[in-house]
């Protein structure tokens, strides 16, 4: 299609069922101080369309995509889902999403993640039920809504604008505006609604009301984790190349998947606060699993997570060997990481470099013969990656897109 006939198609777009409710809520939505990034395949572009539809647009969108190809839809979540129209896959969309309106913008307030996969009518009859799965992200909550429609009750325009409606609804209930619009659902639709408390996981862990949360990379959220793991460990302030990286060659090195773990209690820094746990957790959404702890020490971190394997840098190895971490006690030392072993967990120890420059082979590190199957060396043909945490925030960049 042409330029010009791009945008008369577009004109045409807007136009569709934009009524005086929708025009008012959009218009409430620009006048509100939330930013968003929209991604919809299957159904739910006239929502885009009707944002687009009143002015101040710029105001509230980020940016939208609609990966409709199967490629595309791969390319945008990093990997094929499990299944193209689901809730998995619209919280992944929605945390993707998320993340991209977290580098758009830099500004940490307000940013929303809308995500919809739906599959309505087409010029072929389906052999499914025609569903839509709804779901935003944002820093202290996840909500998602499964839309199930009555198969041969409508026809495709009215099937998308009763999407495209549930995803204008999402958006005013994620930016806290006062009305929504109305949603015709008939005797043979249903509507269910479901919410991960971020800010409340968050909230228990900084209180020691729980040891820790697994937050899955699709948004899910239970209690420690299952099946053979490989964690690593840090602040993640911010989350760099670096701990991706490594967290790529360690999954290649022992058959596991990795997983983060967000230490909220470290041993040598004060505690994070709520809201910078809830931060620092932004970063993986999406994208990765992640794991939020009050464990202080690998000591500790180790009666959680019994099994796993710990992927650290050199300096990190040096800390678990030095008695001043166990009360300064040899002995305490000793009792801690014969514990480890019982518990069987180990570590892989990748170099690293100092702030002198000088980089420090993990096969160099002064492990206790006792204790040597504790510790395997990653060498540095397989990883070496100079960046730090530190050396990006004193130089004002930003982390891991």
């Amino acid at each position: 299609m042409g330029r010009a006939g791009g945008q008369i198609g577009l004109i045409l777009l807007k136009s569709a069922g934009m009524t005086p409710e929708i025009t008012q809520l959009v218009q409430t939505l620009h006048d509100n101080r939330g930013r968003v990034a929209l991604v919809t395949a299957g159904a739910g572009s006239q929502a885009l369309a009707w944002l687009l539809g009143v002015p101040g647009a710029s105001r509230t969108l980020l940016e939208a995509l609609i990966p409709y190809d199967w490629a595309a839809f791969d390319d945008f979540l990093g990997q094929p889902p499990d299944k193209y129209v689901a809730a998995s896959t619209a919280r992944l969309m929605a945390g993707r999403a998320f993340s991209r309106a977290r580098w758009l913008h830099r500004a940490e307030d307000n940013l929303v993640g809308l995500a919809c996969t739906a599959a309505i009518v087409t010029d072929r009859p389906k052999r499914g039920a025609h569903r839509a799965h709804v779901a935003t992200w944002q820093t202290d909550r996840i909500i998602w809504q499964r839309l199930g429609l009555e198969k041969g009750a409508r026809q495709r325009a009215e099937e998308e604008d009763l999407v495209s409606r549930l995803m204008l609804n999402a958006l005013a209930r994620a930016f806290g505006a006062p009305s929504a619009v109305s949603l015709p659902l008939g005797a043979g639709d249903s509507l269910e609604t479901n919410a991960t408390d971020l800010a409340g996981l968050a909230r228990q862990v900084y209180r020691h009301q729980i040891r820790c949360f697994h937050l899955q990379a699709d948004g899910l959220a239970n209690g420690q984790p299952t099946g053979p793991l490989l964690i690593l460990s840090g602040s993640f302030n911010p989350l760099h190349e670096g701990h991706l990286q490594l967290a790529r060659v360690a999954s290649s090195i022992t058959g596991r998947l990795p997983s983060f773990e967000l230490t909220a209690v470290n041993a040598e820094k004060p505690a994070l606060a709520e809201a910078d746990i809830l931060q620092r957790m932004a970063q993986f959404a999406g994208r990765w699993p992640v794991l939020v702890s009050n464990a202080p020490t690998f000591a500790a971190k180790a009666e959680i997570y019994a099994g796993a394997i710990f992927a650290v840098g050199f300096d990190t190895a040096v800390r678990v060997l030095q008695p001043r971490f166990y009360e300064d006690s040899e002995a305490r030392m000793t009792e801690a990481l014969t514990r480890m072993r019982e518990l069987g967990c180990r570590f892989l120890v990748a170099g690293r470099q100092d702030e002198a420059g000088n980089f420090h082979e993990a096969s160099s590190l002064n492990v206790p013969p006792t204790f040597a199957d504790l510790f395997q060396p990653i060498p540095s043909h397989r990883f070496r990656l100079d960046i730090s945490s530190t050396h990006l925030r004193a130089t004002g960049q930003r982390g891991s897109r």
